[in-house]
Order: C-alpha cells, then sequence, then structure tokens
C-alpha cells in the first residue's frame, strides 16, 4: 500500500518547486539588484568582447579563440542559471518543470567543466609561450585550437552526461521542494526516495576527476612558468611575462576559490548556514562571468586597442 502510495503522488508532481534561502527569506530582497547588475555586465561584457575578436582581424589568432570559446560558455550559463534565479526573487515563480530541471543540471555541469577545461588549455598555450617561444607558432595553431575545442566539447559532454540521467531514472515520491535556487544534483537527488549513492558518487568522483585533473595541470603550467620567468635575466623580460600571465591566472585563481569554498561549506555544513552554499552556487554561475573579459580586457593591451578601433569605427 505504501509502494502504491508512493507512486501516485510521484505522478502527481508534473513540477519542482525552487526554495531559495529557506532559512534567510530577507536575502532575497538585497540580493536580487545586485544581482541583476551581474548578471548584465556579465553578458553586454562577454558580448562586447565576442564581437571585438570577431569584428577585429588583428585578434584573429589561437589565444583569443579560446578567450572567446569562454566568453561564450560563460554567456550560456549566466542565461541558464540567472534568469531563473531573477524571477524567483522578483516574481516568486518558484516552479521549473522536470525535464527543464534536469535541463539546466545538465548545462550547470557541462558547462563549468567545460570553461574548467578551456582554462587548463590556455594555461597550456600560456606555458609554451613563456617556456618555448621559438616553437609557440608551430605548435600553437587555428588546427591546435580546433583539435583542443574538439575535446573541451567530447569529454565534458559524454562524463557529465550520466549526472541528470541518473537523477531523473529515480522516483520522487511527493516532495518536490528543492531547497536551491538552481536544479543542482545533490538537491534534487535528496527528494528521492530511491538510494542515491550511486548518484552522488557519480557526481563526486566525476566533479574531482575532471575539475582535479584540470586544476594539477593548470598548477603545474605556471609552476614551469614561474620557473621559466625567474630564469630570465633581460631587463623588463620579467615584468612583461608575469603581466602575460597574470591576467588568466588571477581568473583562474578565483574560478578555483570560489568553488573550493563552496565545497568546504557543503562539507561543514553543521557550522555554516545551509543558505550560504546556495549563495555561493548562484553567484559562482555569475561574477567569472562578469570578472573575465573585464580582466582580460583591462589587461590585454591587444584586446583593448581592438576594442578602441571598433569604438573609432562606429563613431
Amino acid at each position: 500500500m505504501t509502494t502504491h502510495r508512493n507512486d501516485t503522488l510521484s505522478t502527481e508532481a508534473s513540477d519542482f518547486l525552487l526554495n531559495c534561502f529557506v532559512r534567510s527569506p530577507s536575502w532575497q530582497h538585497w540580493l536580487s539588484l545586485p544581482l541583476s547588475l551581474l548578471f548584465l555586465l556579465a553578458i553586454g561584457a562577454n558580448t562586447t568582447l565576442l564581437m571585438t575578436i570577431w569584428l577585429e582581424a588583428s585578434l584573429h589568432q589561437p589565444l583569443y579563440y579560446l578567450l572567446s570559446l569562454l566568453s561564450l560558455l560563460d554567456i550560456v550559463l549566466c542565461l541558464t542559471v540567472i534568469p531563473k534565479v531573477l524571477t524567483i526573487f522578483w516574481f516568486d515563480l518558484r516552479p521549473i518543470s522536470f525535464p527543464a530541471c534536469f535541463l539546466q543540471m545538465y548545462i550547470m555541469n557541462c558547462f563549468l567543466a567545460m570553461e574548467s577545461c578551456t582554462f587548463m588549455v590556455m594555461a597550456y598555450d600560456r606555458y609554451v609561450a613563456i617556456c618555448h617561444p621559438l616553437r609557440y607558432p608551430s605548435i600553437i595553431t587555428d588546427h591546435f585550437v580546433v583539435k583542443a575545442a574538439m575535446f573541451i566539447l567530447t569529454r565534458n559532454v559524454l562524463m557529465t552526461l550520466p549526472i541528470p540521467i541518473l537523477s531523473a531514472q529515480l522516483r520522487y515520491c511527493g516532495r518536490n521542494v528543492i531547497e536551491n535556487c538552481i536544479c543542482a544534483n545533490i538537491s534534487v537527488s535528496r527528494l528521492s526516495c530511491d538510494d542515491v549513492t550511486i548518484n552522488h558518487l557519480y557526481q563526486f568522483a566525476g566533479g574531482w576527476t575532471l575539475l582535479g585533473s584540470d586544476l594539477i595541470l593548470i598548477f603545474l603550467s605556471y609552476t614551469f612558468i614561474l620557473r621559466a620567468v625567474l630564469r630570465l635575466k633581460a631587463e623588463g623580460a620579467v615584468a612583461k611575462a608575469l603581466s602575460t600571465c597574470g591576467s588568466h591566472f588571477m581568473l583562474i585563481l578565483f574560478f578555483s576559490t570560489i568553488l573550493l569554498v563552496f565545497v568546504l561549506t557543503h562539507v561543514a555544513k553543521k557550522k555554516v548556514s545551509p543558505d550560504v552554499p546556495v549563495l555561493l552556487n548562484v553567484l559562482h554561475h555569475v561574477i567569472p562571468a562578469a570578472l573575465n573579459p573585464i580582466v582580460y580586457g583591462v589587461r590585454t593591451q591587444e584586446i583593448k586597442q581592438g576594442m578602441q578601433r571598433l569604438l573609432k569605427k562606429g563613431c
């Protein structure tokens, strides 16, 4: 009888309800404006960067193609997450259909992994540029970028696909209120009346395999870069090399730090309000996206000059 009742309840629910900040509902009021501004900044800045690289012939180089890919990933992530969060904040539109929820879950996992992988390829690009400058034009070519993009796409599309599939196959026995602003896998699977061990193990193992391996390779690249830079004896060479890599490393460090803080708050959830990981999860989809084009635009002379030329043409 209990099984029949659970099955009946699970068929009645056609939507999930996203319940943001259960213990701190007032956060929605003071977060809505800054989140809106960050969202507009992220979309506007990334779109401007994409148009600049596309329209400016001098920027048709492998590094800037990778930067275009990063901007495209940021735009998709922002559009997948932030508009729904804002409609909850402004209009209390909390329902989200099962297919939309699992699609959002897949895009978030897939595109965050793709972003991490793109940072890893960009770190390799800087490693070759600093440590093997004479070989750079023969190694980092347009063909290399195409192969790197195919690797980024294939690896992350396939590796993250089981996450929403495993969650979609679970039975949801009447409980449909997700204590999160987004359809995070852990938050959604917590509502299931089935055993979710495999689901959580795959999320954990897959996440650390993808992001962990990327971060290890990134920091190895920058270790070799730092060692090579410190050996430079030409006047001003060290400052120039560090400036070239500085913007990349700053963004990677921020991306990694906010992710690490998010993981640590989950581990120490008894000591931290449950709303803090929810907030960090939302911010992780918009702050790096807003910072990436700004840091590159400010610190990369070629992009700044390209934007200035486009503005002059427009005037």
